[in-house]
């Protein structure tokens, strides 16, 4: 109770400051595993037939429409701990099966509410899971959009896998790129991420070269922790944010997972696998305050008790929206991460 009353103190004293300084804003941007939103039609080309009605899930239009529904609840939710009216300015997503999914999610009433939009390009997964970019056009409007893709590497992979899927555009003035990511499951071996964080790291620097000033955030289920190889050597993503080299990458969910802290739970063990990493560009790192740009100022785990099982042997994980085969009506076997930026007004 008593780290319970600490923490929202905490919580409090930081919405007060940013309050009481009337000449700052706050935005915050998240991401979020949506654990198979899939529609009930097959897709050509793509072994999608366990989301079919008469498939494995038995993936009816009533389960597709709860699962919209449990979707858009958690979205519209995100940030709002300290952005109770206004929630994330941006979220990417995975696992979404294609646009009419996107279309149908933004098209719930929560979401359609702040006229949410979405960027997607339908990628070569053989499953039929994309990323995707959720916004709120009121605060972010993007301006380019591409799929980089996983390139082929002998010895590390036969078969085209998911892309990384690029939005440029204007967040609070500030020229940003938003990097949406599912790396390779983890049954495929260290080595299919380790290339993935090389490749994305390559098209950071790509991007920093041609505009120094842009400020680009690096976002998904990695499928590896924050101090795993593909994340610290790979993406070269660090812990702490006066260790980061200017050609490196700022992991505030490292500390947060040493505290105890994960996304998804296996085996009775926390991962954090969901994470939003940085440029040194979008930290205060002379210390000046001065928040003249978009500068970093939190991440937190989304958590609401009814992300959760209530009961039973897998109690206090994620509420899964399938186990063992039973339909849960449930959320993903992830937790939604966000983080929240401030800078000052003109």
């Amino acid at each position: 109770m008593r780290k319970q009353l600490f923490c929202l103190l905490l919580l409090a004293t930081a919405i007060n400051v940013v309050a009481q300084n009337r000449q700052l804003a706050l935005y915050s941007i998240g991401f979020y595993n949506l654990e198979n939103l899939f529609d009930t039609q097959h897709d050509e080309d793509k072994n999608d037939y366990e989301y079919l009605p008469d498939g494995a899930n038995h993936w009816t239009e009533m389960k597709y429409e709860h699962k919209l529904h449990n979707m858009s609840r958690v979205l519209s939710e995100m940030g709002t701990d300290m952005l109770p009216d206004i929630g994330c300015s941006i979220i990417g997503v995975s696992e979404v099966e294609n646009a009419h999914c996107l279309t149908d999610l933004c098209a719930q009433e929560p979401l359609a509410a702040r006229n949410i939009q979405f960027c997607h390009i339908e990628g070569p997964d053989k499953r039929g899971v994309d990323c995707a970019l959720l916004y709120n056009p009121r605060f972010f409007q993007p301006a380019k959009v591409w799929l980089q893709p996983y390139e082929m590497k002998e010895g590390v992979n036969d078969r085209p896998t998911r892309g990384f899927l690029t939005v440029q555009g204007v967040l609070a003035g500030d020229s940003i790129t938003v990097i949406v990511c599912h790396w390779p499951s983890r049954f495929g071996g260290p080595p299919l991420r380790i290339w993935a964080g090389e490749q994305v790291r390559a098209e950071k620097d790509s991007i920093l070269a041609s505009n120094p000033s842009m400020k680009v955030l690096v976002m998904g289920d990695m499928n590896d922790d924050p101090m795993d190889e593909s994340m610290r050597g790979g993406l070269k993503a660090r812990r702490k944010q006066q260790d980061v080299k200017p050609d490196e990458m700022f992991n505030p969910w490292w500390q947060i997972l040493l505290d105890g802290h994960g996304t998804l739970s296996y085996r009775g063990r926390w991962n954090l696998f969901d994470q939003i990493v940085m440029t040194p560009n979008c930290l205060d790192l002379a210390g000046t305050k001065a928040y003249n740009t978009l500068t970093f100022y939190k991440a937190e785990i989304f958590r609401r008790d009814y992300l959760f099982q209530q009961e039973g042997r897998y109690k206090n994980t994620p509420k899964r929206t399938h186990a063992a085969g039973v339909w849960l009506d449930g959320y993903s076997d992830h937790l939604p991460v966000v983080t929240y930026f401030v800078r000052k007004l003109n």
